[in-house]
């Protein structure tokens, strides 16, 4: 799944050097883990009154759900058309907008009961999308993060994300936390953290020692993916595709 493989391993051993020259990096505590669906090849995740909403890729078994956190039971579920990959999931107002990879097309679901709503169209892939309150904010693969009108689904800004004036790219599931944006860079156990106006990385979030079997699966494609945050109660989850644990953590500041 998704391209530039090679560079993601290039880009999996440049983050260290980076974080340890200018930019700072933090470690994580395991607050606690619930059940996931080791089958779900996770793509977007979000936080939402009380339910986690997933969306799941590859063709012939992308799907929405509504997930209990404390069982990882699936609640509701909605099947994507099976000529679709999915990709990034977020919440807006009532309803759930999901992207598909290679496809141009994003879709519309009624939250409550995932019924089909409407569909919009985009240039390049689509991965990772999350929202800040007024703009929807989407990854394509590339060191660009694009902001567009939720009712419109019209490109409105971009940023371009970069480490020290270095283009960092492979950005993929997002998620906003306390007005930074939480980015996963795909094939890496890492998450970028993004001053949204400038697109400039903050910090590093090193979650290696998070789940021993990352990347050890089929094709090595259990990564890690999926950014979820309780704003209410400030509890930020994290898992990865086909991982069978959900994690709860704190962000603590590496000495």
């Amino acid at each position: 799944m998704k391209k530039i493989y090679a560079q993601a391993l290039l880009l999996s051993t440049f983050l260290p050097a980076v974080a340890s020259a200018a930019l700072p990096t933090y470690d994580f505590k395991v607050v606690r883990s619930y059940p996931h669906d080791a089958q779900a090849f996770t793509e977007g995740l979000l936080y939402r009154d009380g339910f986690l909403y997933e969306s799941t890729g590859l063709n012939g078994k992308s799907s929405i759900r509504k997930v209990n956190l404390e069982t990882g039971k699936v609640l509701q579920s909605k099947d994507i058309p099976p000529q679709y990959f999915g990709e990034g999931l977020t919440a807006w107002g009532d309803t759930l907008v999901g992207l598909t990879w290679q496809t141009q097309t994003g879709f519309v679901f009624d939250l409550k009961t995932f019924e089909f709503k409407s569909q919009f169209a985009y240039p390049g892939e689509g991965w990772g999308l999350t929202q800040n309150g007024k703009e929807l904010i989407m990854s394509d693969g590339s060191a660009t993060l694009r902001f567009l009108d939720p009712k419109t689904f019209l490109e409105v800004r971009r940023v371009k994300v970069t480490a020290d004036g270095i283009a960092v790219d492979q950005l993929n599931e997002l998620e906003v936390v306390e007005g930074e944006i939480y980015a996963n860079i795909w094939h890496t156990n890492t998450i970028a953290r993004i001053d949204p106006a400038t697109g400039k990385i903050v910090g590093w979030i090193d979650f290696s020692k998070l789940y021993p079997d990352a990347g050890k699966g089929p094709n090595g494609e259990n990564v890690m993916n999926g950014i979820a945050y309780d704003a209410d109660k400030k509890r930020l989850f994290v898992t990865g595709k086909l991982w069978p644990k959900i994690y709860e953590v704190k962000i603590t500041r590496r000495p």
